[in-house]
């Protein structure tokens, strides 16, 4: 007699990333980014791009037109004798507010949907003052702006904040942050939201560098990793098709509370020992030299000055901090198998030792199959890598589905 076999219930397959229902202005807001990502574009090379006829692209761009989101730009004629027709964003039809914080200071972008800065002020901050207190002060300094620059005019699409904090993305709040006392669990987005009366995305300050950094480079240089070494150490992760991986609950980076072997003796901020951070960051090396009698180092700008000058014991102190974080961006290189690795942040601007022994690190830890073709280097977007991912963030929720309806359903001031 042959025993029945146990049927399991059949696993999930891969579909669809999405239910086949679109949400409503989904197809405009697909349309809106090909617009947005291009310095203009014709409805012939729209329909080349998404198989819809000509007629129907020129069927759901006309909202779009109407409500001056997109405008129509007559090219000079071709060698056909026919003057061509271009679809641009309308550089009027909105703004972003992004605001990159530090744990010192912040710098607030103010730019249109076409990615243009408009206007930029950086400002000295303590973060540890409370959310109050530092929110009210990016308001203010926000509105100044928009007065100064004649902008009060044009609508707020999003505004976009990066702070030094684990954040729950969904949510818009920081949660236990070490250096930020009084903003764990603080609403954020809301308070913002409630100031600015504008969608408000609050995200980790390396997440933004991170994304900054990977569109503006080709796409075949993700997956990408961001190393951000500064007073904390932090990872951005960008996917292979140009997105942010958060994680499940926005901690996906959080690579600084890795622990060090053999470091039980130093105890980092966040409660736990041998952190890679209270081992590695600029705070551990400037405590480190403060160890020293003959440093004569304070601050930061006096380890920047020992280095520049060649100073044998901040050399080495950087040289032996760059080998700790390369241990740990080579584990990161086997569980990701990324196609770039950046770092930035302040060490990374104080000399290439960071670079030179993260490489040396990586290339003989590593297998060789993940770091055949793997590139590693500083960032070139130096300080502004934040602000310009918080702007491709703020842009892309404008030019979302949700966002398409509030436009369609608002008229713009000025055309």
């Amino acid at each position: 007699m042959n025993t029945p076999i146990h049927q399991p219930a059949p696993s999930r397959l891969a579909t669809f990333d999405r239910a086949f229902r679109l949400e409503e202005f989904e197809i405009q807001s697909k349309l809106a980014r090909l617009i947005a990502s291009s310095q203009g574009i014709s409805r012939a090379d729209l329909a080349r791009n998404t198989g819809f006829a000509r007629s129907t692209v020129s069927q759901l761009i006309q909202p779009l037109i109407e409500c001056n989101l997109v405008k129509e730009q007559t090219q000079s004629a071709s060698a056909r004798g026919r003057p061509g027709t271009m679809l641009v964003l309308n550089s009027r039809a909105g703004l972003i507010l992004v605001a990159d914080m530090g744990a010192t200071h912040g710098r607030l972008v103010i730019s249109d949907l076409a990615q243009r800065r408009l206007a930029e002020r950086v400002f000295g901050i303590d973060v540890a003052l409370g959310p109050e207190i530092v929110l009210d002060s990016i308001v203010d300094q926000f509105q100044q702006l928009l007065r100064e620059h004649r902008l009060l005019d044009q609508s707020i699409r999003s505004v976009v904040v990066g702070l030094p904090s684990p954040v729950d993305f969904s949510r818009g709040v920081c949660v236990r942050p070490p250096i930020m006392p009084g903003w764990d669990g603080f609403q954020v987005s809301e308070y913002l939201q409630s100031r600015l009366k504008s969608p408000v995305l609050v995200d980790n300050d390396v997440n933004l560098m991170a994304l900054g950094e990977a569109r503006t480079r080709p796409a075949h240089q993700s997956p990408l990793l961001f190393a951000k070494v500064s007073t904390g150490i932090g990872c951005g992760i960008i996917t292979s098709n140009g997105m942010l991986h958060r994680g499940a609950d926005g901690s996906a980076g959080d690579i600084g509370h890795i622990r060090v072997p053999g470091r039980d003796d130093v105890i980092c901020r966040c409660g736990n020992i041998g952190c890679v951070e209270a081992v590695a960051s600029t705070t551990a090396v400037l405590a480190n030299l403060q160890a020293l009698p003959e440093a004569g180092a304070q601050n930061v700008d006096d380890l920047v000055r020992l280095v520049r000058s060649g100073d044998r014991q901040a050399v080495r102190l950087i040289r032996a901090a760059a080998a700790e974080i390369g241990e740990v961006i080579a584990m990161l290189v086997h569980m990701y198998n990324p196609a770039a690795i950046v770092l930035g942040g302040r060490m990374a601007r104080i000399s290439d030792d960071l670079l030179a022994g993260v490489r040396a690190v990586v290339y003989r830890r590593a297998l060789p199959l993940a770091t055949r073709s793997l590139l590693i280097e500083n960032t070139a977007l130096n300080q502004y890598a934040g602000a310009i991912g918080g702007a491709v963030l703020g842009i892309e929720r404008a030019l979302s589905s949700k966002g398409i309806a509030s436009i369609l359903h608002s008229v713009p001031s000025s055309n």
